[in-house]
């Protein structure tokens, strides 16, 4: 890879000291903090999608307040809350702060997941380690510090652990302490899954209860996560609490990157040519009153582009995203829910009421919740919303290509994986008796069956196929595979050359074309262009040829 002189592009980067400190790009969001201060709420909860920045934000937050042996104030030389004036950098250096992410409590039982947050706290306790010098803090306090520092603790020493350190930190520097939790969220989706649930909540709403609500300690805490959780369900009696998610204006621009900062880093990287490319993928999020794009996409792509000027965009997105909520409600929702994720998928758009408050433990019961889940990670967005039956219903649609490229990826591998659970051996059978009618009618039952998205034509029908023939037991299937005078779209071929090869050949919908005509040019196709050539040379003594037609959901095939 040449140098060209520009500054690194901080792919996963999510301290903001060693981001600053090695010169990586930046895009300055300090401003956030001066809102912080104008607006401060003592418990500040922040939602968003995945990779929007949320924990950058919060290194951001810890690397400004909190008060260290060497001076952090460097680190905001020249940036906005600088220029902002000393009023808000006096806020600089001046507090205890303790931060704490449970985006690693993803386990497999809730005592795994316990075992997790000990450590998680130990870590946190090793920071504060003036807590066991200090003449201030009682013998006993001590003692059940050092329980949790050598993950000794019980779960009422875990319960009261924030509590805890705040008091502790608070005493010692007299100044009261600011509490970061990061993917505050991932612990109880993780439990919902896993199937210990209750017990999570129990635990999440002990520990909230004692840092936030009932304590004297604590200057303001910020909370940031995927989805807002029912105030019932988990914090119950904290009136102090203010929330913003991706349909509240006030900091709505902070999280994620505006359509001028993306001009700004793709002028940077000498890449504005490219930007029609980057909207088309990676724009579409609306955060408030701001047109926001997907700032962990934009940065892989911009790497990449700006070595490579025919880069081709990527769903870069797809690795990062919790997708266990969204993937059971896809999978277990009823068919008129199934029609409209198609119409989604198709370009159309959903109306649907929606609720930021989450219960994880009625999702089995609140199908309709779906479309609250989708809006809120990143799935879909708002453009619109009226009123029926007293209850307002938003007009949403998916963001952008790469959301509905992941659709698309999603929703072929909940296929493949459906077929695979299914037998086949009815379609197998079909296919080698020669019996196109059987045949017909068996896909077509699966065409029912799927969500389909008409806009990739062929690139649809031929991946659906694809599912249904692949992975059969003694059988290879070879998809666009030089042959004769070009490639056929499906070969299906026994593992033993002496016996059976399959042809299909796939048409995509035509304009005044019926089934029965495109059926047929499929195979005149077969025919003309000589796929049983190389079947044929390899040993295979019966060929079978079939002409696939489709429409939508229906589909005619006809043997050759």
């Amino acid at each position: 890879m040449r140098y060209d002189g520009k500054k690194e592009i901080p792919i996963g980067i999510e301290d903001f000291k060693v981001l600053i400190d090695n010169n990586y790009y930046f895009v300055d969001k300090t401003d956030f903090l001066a809102e912080l201060i104008r607006n401060l709420g003592k418990v500040n909860l922040f939602t968003r999608p995945r990779r929007f920045g949320k924990t950058l934000n919060q290194s951001m937050i810890q690397r400004f307040f909190e008060k260290t042996e060497e001076s952090n104030a460097y680190l905001f030389e020249g940036l906005h809350i600088a220029e902002a004036g000393e009023k808000y950098m006096a806020y600089q250096g001046q507090y205890p702060v303790i931060k704490l992410s449970l985006k690693g409590m993803k386990k497999n039982s809730f005592q795994e997941a316990m075992e997790q947050f000990t450590f998680l706290i130990a870590q946190e306790c090793e920071r504060h380690m003036e807590i066991l010098t200090s003449d201030l803090i009682k013998d006993g306090t001590k003692e059940r510090f050092r329980r949790l520092l050598n993950e000794k603790g019980n779960e009422s020493d875990l319960g009261l652990s924030l509590k805890m350190l705040s008091d502790c930190l608070s005493l010692i520097h007299g100044r009261k302490a600011i509490i970061l939790i990061d993917e505050y969220d991932v612990p109880l989706e993780n439990a919902h899954f896993q199937g210990y649930y209750d017990q999570m909540v129990s635990f999440i709403r002990s520990l909230f209860d004692n840092a936030l609500k009932t304590n004297d300690s604590l200057e303001m805490a910020v909370l940031t996560g995927c989805l807002r959780v029912s105030k019932e369900s988990l914090f119950t009696g904290l009136n102090n609490l203010q929330i913003s998610s991706i349909r509240s204006n006030e900091f709505s621009r902070f999280f994620g990157f505006t359509e001028q900062e993306v001009h700004d880093l793709a002028t940077y990287y000498a890449i504005s040519d490219r930007f029609p490319v980057i909207k088309e993928w990676y724009d579409g999020y609306r955060f408030g009153k701001d047109e926001i794009y997907n700032p962990w996409s934009v940065l892989n792509f911009a790497r990449e582009a700006r070595y490579d000027s025919v880069f081709q965009p990527s769903p870069f997105w797809s690795n990062t995203s919790s997708n266990s909520i969204i993937h059971e409600l896809i999978v277990n929702a009823n068919e008129d829910t199934k029609d409209q994720i198609e119409e989604l998928i198709n370009g159309g758009y959903v109306l649907a009421p929606v609720h930021e408050d989450m219960v994880y433990a009625d999702i089995e019961v609140n199908r309709e919740d779906i479309w609250s889940f989708l809006l809120f990670t990143g799935y879909l967005k708002q453009i619109g919303s009226e009123m029926q039956d007293g209850e307002i219903y938003l007009k949403m649609v998916i963001p952008n290509l790469e959301v509905r490229t992941l659709y698309r990826r999603m929703i072929m591998a909940w296929f493949k994986d459906s077929v695979r659970a299914d037998s086949r051996e009815d379609l197998l059978e079909a296919l080698l008796s020669e019996n196109a009618e059987k045949v017909t009618d068996i896909i077509g039952r699966w065409l029912d069956e799927t969500i389909s998205f008409y806009d990739t034509k062929e690139m649809y029908y031929h991946g659906f196929l694809a599912g249904l023939l692949s992975g059969i037991k003694g059988w290879k299937l070879i998809s666009n595979r030089e042959s004769g005078d070009g490639r056929p779209d499906l070969l299906l071929l026994h593992r033993r050359p002496q016996d059976v090869a399959v042809i299909l050949e796939i048409k995509e919908p035509e304009e005044g074309r019926t089934l029965e005509s495109l059926a047929d040019q499929a195979l005149q196709q077969i025919e003309k262009n000589r796929y049983d050539s190389e079947p044929v040379n390899d040993g295979y003594t019966k060929i079978i040829k079939y002409g696939a037609a489709f429409r939508k959901k229906k589909c005619l095939i006809k043997l050759g």
